[in-house]
Order: C-alpha cells, then structure tokens, then sequence
C-alpha cells in the first residue's frame, strides 16, 4: 500500500492499547440476531494480527441510526457474541464509549481478550466530527487503526479528527478495499469494461460522468437505461412501461456526447423483457426495441443483450461493476444479471480479467448468481464504493496518506 499507512508502520505494538475503529453495523431480525456476519468476518483478520503483535484490542463502531440517544435496538451489545463466535477470542462489551468506565476496562483487560465499546452514534458529536469528542473517544489509546472503508466516505469523529490524534493507520480489511478499487478504476489493467445498474439516472449521475471519463466500454442497465433509449429513439420506450426520466433527456444526452469524445464505448440494451407487472410469475416476454407494448413494465434485458455484454467482456481486462442488470429480486428477471456476472466470473477464474465489485444490490446480485466468491474482489461498502467510483476523495482515506 504504497503512499498510505498500515499496521507495520505504527511499530512495536506489544502491551500497547490500540483503538479499531471497525464497521460492525451488520443486518439483524427483529430479536436481535445478526443475520449476516459478513463484515464482522472481514475485520476479523485485523484483529487477530494486532493482538499477534502484543497490542491490546479496543474495537469501535456505530450501528443503525439511534440519533444520539442510546436505545436497546442499536446496542452493539447484540453484535458482541457474534464478533466473540466469529474472532474465537473472548470479546468484552462496554456500555459506553467514552468516559471512566472504558479507561477501567481497558486497565483489567487480559492478553487473550478485547473490548467492544458501545456504539459510536449514541452521541451526536461523532457525526459531527467534533475533536473534542475525538479526544475523550480516544484518551486510553495509544494507537489508532481504521479498518472501515465504507464509512469512509463520512468525516466523523471517529473516522477523521480520531487518527489525528494518535499514531494511526489502515487496518488489513480498509487496504484491501483501497487497493481493490485502485486497481480496479485509478490505475486497471485495460481494456476497463464498466457495469452500472440502477433505476434512475439523477441517482447516478456523478458516477457516470465519471466513469465516461475513465473507462474504455460502460454498460448502462437497469431503470436507467430506459432514458438513454429514449435519446436514442426507442419510440416504445414511456413514462408509464418504464422508468424513463423525460427530465433527464438532456443530462443523458450530454453524457453520451462526453463518452464518445472520450472515446468510451456505451453498451445500452438491445432487447428487453417486457413483464404484465411488477410480481412473481407475471406474464412476461423478450421483445426487440421496436415491439415494446405501451403498458406494463419492463424488468430485465434479453438474450441479445446479453450476449453483446459478454463479448465485450471477453476484449476487456478490468470490470468494475455497480447495481443489477435488471429487477433480480424476482427469479424470472434475473437472467441477465446471472449470465453476465457469471461469465465475468469464469473470465476471472481464468485468469483473463480482474473483477470489483460494490454496493448493496450489486453484493446480493452476484450472491444470487452464485458468484460472490469468483470476482477479484467484492467491497461491503456501500456509498464509499460510489463515492470512490464517482471520483470524490474520501476523508477517511485521505488521513491515512503518508
């Protein structure tokens, strides 16, 4: 991780007391059990390696959105069996995250132990990046890591005024995003192939602006799509069979004109599946640009489509990869998200392509296709993996720079 600060440039950490600040803000049922422990799973091999280095671990977090004000259903009390289950160590949950209380549990703990504290956003100063807060947060510490790229793109206590304040780094877990993305969009491997779903082009239009800039060939899909076919004279396509922004005619005309003056390939649709409605086991058909029906709604790309993508896949070296093709939360249309991530998956695997992967969709999408484990690399970030594909810089990126 050239230019950025990792664990091995904080020194001895033997006996030292150092403050992880983790994303542990995991889904959970409504009687309090994790139901996805994946970003627990991650930040694991952090931990395990600072306390292989003597260090004594306190781990941070927030969870949910309690506004300041603690309450029993955003208590990271919930999260500390699954961490304890998931790390194979013993795991201490304090009740608070700041104060006494935490600098006494940090003064008994045992070698073969860490602490969880209590959840970062009870207090409102955390989101407002407040550095005297900063300094309460971290006043038993000697160190500071951060192993949470997907808040990254916040600048709150606990990501920006925190590691200013201490000796700090990036934890194993942020690196590899870091590294992940940097070589999938700042410096990939080319032919750079981008993959960009969604259901509207106002939610995603610094991505493509930016990636109009970068990338060689980009697929729009989704939603989206459907404006982009408009401009470009599906008559078929309406407000009332698609998602179509007619407010957006202009914006997705003038990102089509950057694209090709940047000589960036844009791959739009060329047949879709029309669908009665919006449900499980709907009427539905694959038609051509020219034989849309004027009702229903559309929910996926057809064949043809699919496989003009995968040829393209097959020139490129790189793909970054961001939202569904089409409405794959419903079996008969997630065809095309299917075919066309698993055979990325199979270029990956192959060894011909370099696969990244973000966003909350994009991570149950390829999950759905049975190909999570195949792609290069797959980020839990959500909006931090946006941002970064967008081009912004993130603060909690940035204060890890040498």
């Amino acid at each position: 991780m050239q230019g950025y600060k990792t664990i091995e440039d904080l020194g001895d950490l033997n006996g030292k007391v150092v403050m992880l600040r983790a994303d542990l803000n995991v889904p959970m049922d409504e009687n309090f059990h994790v139901t996805n422990t994946a970003r627990i799973d991650r930040t694991v091999p952090t931990i395990r390696t600072l306390m292989a280095k003597g260090a004594k671990v306190v781990v941070i977090s927030h969870f949910g959105r309690p506004e300041g004000k603690g309450d029993v259903k955003n208590s990271l009390s919930h999260v500390a069996p699954e961490l304890e289950k998931s790390l194979g160590k013993k795991v201490v949950f304090v009740d608070d995250c700041i104060g006494e209380k935490v600098g006494q549990a940090i003064s008994h703990m045992k070698a073969d132990e860490i602490l969880l504290l209590e959840n970062l956003r009870y207090y409102n100063e955390e989101k407002k990046g407040d550095e005297a807060w900063a300094k309460e947060l971290v006043k038993y510490a000697d160190a500071y890591v951060s192993d949470a790229f997907s808040t990254a793109h916040r600048a709150h206590a606990s990501m920006v005024a925190a590691p200013k304040l201490l000796p700090s780094a990036m934890g194993l877990l942020m690196a590899e995003e870091v590294n992940a993305l940097t070589n999938g969009l700042n410096d990939p491997k080319r032919p750079l192939l981008a993959v960009v779903g969604g259901s509207k082009v106002s939610t995603k239009l610094d991505l493509l602006n930016n990636l109009v800039k970068k990338v060689d060939k980009l697929v729009i899909a989704g939603g989206m799509a459907h404006t982009f076919l408009k401009v470009q004279g599906a008559e078929g396509i309406n407000e009332k069979n698609s998602l179509v922004q007619m407010d957006m005619l202009d914006t997705a005309r003038e990102i089509l004109k950057t694209a090709s003056e940047n000589n960036c390939e844009v791959l739009l649709p060329k047949d879709v599946v029309w669908a009665k409605e919006f449900a499980p086991y709907a009427e539905h058909k694959t038609v051509d640009l020219d034989n849309i029906p004027s009702d229903g709604t559309l929910l996926d790309v057809g064949e043809k489509t699919i496989a003009h993508i995968n040829s393209k896949l097959d020139e490129c070296k790189t793909v970054v990869w961001n939202g569904p093709l089409g409405a794959f939360e419903l079996k008969q249309f997630d065809n095309a998200t299917n075919l066309v991530a698993q055979h990325a998956a199979a270029l990956t695997v192959e060894g011909k392509l370099t696969t990244v992967a973000g966003g909350g969709d994009t991570v149950s999408a390829l999950a759905n296709a049975g190909v999570a484990d195949k792609f290069s690399y797959i980020s839990t970030a959500g909006g931090a993996f946006l941002e970064w594909m967008e081009g912004k810089e993130l603060p909690g990126v940035v204060i890890m720079k040498k």
